[in-house]
């Protein structure tokens, strides 16, 4: 009797530690959550690798796409991007983001597909920037120490200098055209106006390029050397020309849609007053 009685006694301490855990664990369902069931930093990138191998295969306008293609949506993205963190709006930021994020996968998938032994795919996409990163960050990756951001710059632009050197000394067709030891070697010169004299100024400033050279260009009229002129000056003041131009634009469209609110109802052209009588 004194045996089933010690049973029944251990059986109910049993049953009150499982219930007390049971009670403390629907307590805490967030905390538990968290700890067991959080996702890896990344995880859903992964995610993203595998929707878009779903769509490639199973979706026809997906299946496809070219690298062509393709090419105005990166372009669009990334300008809606830019218009989003102009914004200041982050939720709209998180989704450009995200719109741009999908152009690069997508690439990387439609390369994948290649079979003449030039196909990469997002593995190497990711494993090319790894590299150049660690490479260019001695100070963080190696055991170079810097004094501060400036030097960081000047450190980076040495480096990608001495690869530059390295690819020309490869014997590649790029280096024997002459222009891959430039220090405007990758350029690209298809970009934005302003932004192109921008980036070409930066990189001859590097280079020790004389400032006045702006000032003699040749086969250019009076107006194109007057507007890269000032793009210099602008970058000179430390300012980004392609930047502020795009602030006065924003400000002046903003400046239009303030006047056409304002403004009494303007009456229709005469051809549409016209065929509204007609009908």
């Amino acid at each position: 009797m004194s045996e089933q009685k010690g049973e029944a006694a251990s059986a109910a301490r049993e049953a009150q530690s499982e219930a007390q855990s049971k009670a403390q664990s629907e307590a805490r369902p967030e905390a538990q959550s968290e700890t067991e069931s959080a996702p890896a930093p990344g995880s859903r990138l992964l995610d993203l690798v595998r929707v878009m191998d779903t769509l490639r295969r199973n979706c026809p306008w997906d299946a496809r796409q070219t690298h062509e293609s393709l090419m105005p949506y990166l372009l669009e993205e990334t300008y809606e991007a830019e218009d989003a963190l102009a914004s200041g709006n982050p939720a709209a930021v998180r989704e450009e983001l995200g719109d741009v994020l999908l152009q690069v996968v997508f690439h990387a998938r439609v390369a994948q597909e290649r079979t003449d032994g030039t196909g990469y795919d997002i593995d190497d996409v990711a494993d090319a920037i790894i590299r150049k990163l660690t490479r260019r960050h001695p100070h963080v990756f190696g055991d170079v120490a810097v004094s501060g951001a400036d030097e960081v710059s000047r450190n980076w632009d040495a480096i990608k200098a001495a690869e530059r050197a390295e690819r020309a000394g490869s014997g590649s067709a790029a280096s024997r055209s002459g222009g891959d030891d430039s220090a405007l070697a990758g350029v690209p010169m298809g970009q934005p106006a302003l932004a192109l004299a921008a980036q070409l100024l930066r990189r001859a400033q590097r280079a020790g390029a004389p400032d006045e050279l702006p000032d003699d260009l040749d086969g250019v009229s009076d107006v194109g050397r007057r507007l890269f002129v000032l793009a210099a000056e602008v970058q000179a003041a430390g300012l980004d020309p392609e930047l502020e131009l795009r602030t006065a634009a924003r400000a002046y469209a903003d400046g239009v849609r303030d006047w056409e609110a304002s403004r009494p109802e303007a009456p229709r052209p005469e051809a549409d007053q016209r065929h509204a009588d007609e009908g």
